[in-house]
């Protein structure tokens, strides 16, 4: 299971910048949202708050959690960094590493792609989903369709608190990563 942490203050104070940024992104559309979150406690924590601010409520999914590192879950990161091996380019999709239990990131792209493509069929609401770092390249990838097989390659970096904009168009049906990883949101918390 990949690691559980709450919220710092810092992330909290995130979190309702967050939720201000989606509220005034709303402004002038009437059409519902689905909110749909990560089951750890720091993604509960941030899509309570979003929820709240946007009156809506928030169903948790497992599917989207950030990727198991196995035994080195709750290990420090130099444990972690003296066994890791870093992926090989002719199998990065299978790859584990030296650590049992490591989630390889095909399981990742698989568990997150079967969680977006359900959300994608439903059209009636625009959703938000709040998950990991990591996780948050597989959300991308399912979004735009891109074979499980690309994601060994693709990454959509991201930071804590960053808003990615996925587009849908009703008309043409094409799908459109508008804005990746937007952090300007967070920056209205720290002007004088």
């Amino acid at each position: 299971m990949a690691q559980n942490s709450v919220l710092t203050p810092a992330g909290l104070r995130d979190a309702d910048l967050i939720a201000e940024a989606l509220k005034r992104r709303r402004t002038g559309t009437s059409r519902p949202i689905r909110i749909t979150s990560s089951d750890l406690d720091r993604c509960t924590e941030t899509s309570t708050i979003i929820a709240r601010t946007l009156g809506t409520p928030v169903t948790t999914d497992s599917r989207l959690r950030e990727i198991s590192f196995g035994e080195a879950e709750g290990r420090p990161n130099s444990w972690l960094a003296q066994r890791q091996v870093p992926a090989p380019d002719n199998n990065r999709l299978d790859h584990r590493g030296p650590v049992a239990g490591a989630e390889t990131r095909r399981e990742i792209a698989s568990r997150v792609g079967e969680c977006i493509r359900e959300l994608m069929n439903d059209l009636d609401h625009d959703h938000i989903v709040v998950t990991h770092g990591f996780a948050h390249t597989f959300v991308v990838s399912a979004w735009l369709q891109l074979p499980v097989e690309a994601a060994g390659f693709a990454t959509f970096a991201t930071t804590p608190g960053a808003i990615t904009h996925l587009r849908h168009d009703d008309y043409w049906r094409n799908r459109t990563l508008a804005q990746l990883a937007d952090t300007s949101h967070l920056d209205c918390g720290t002007m004088a």
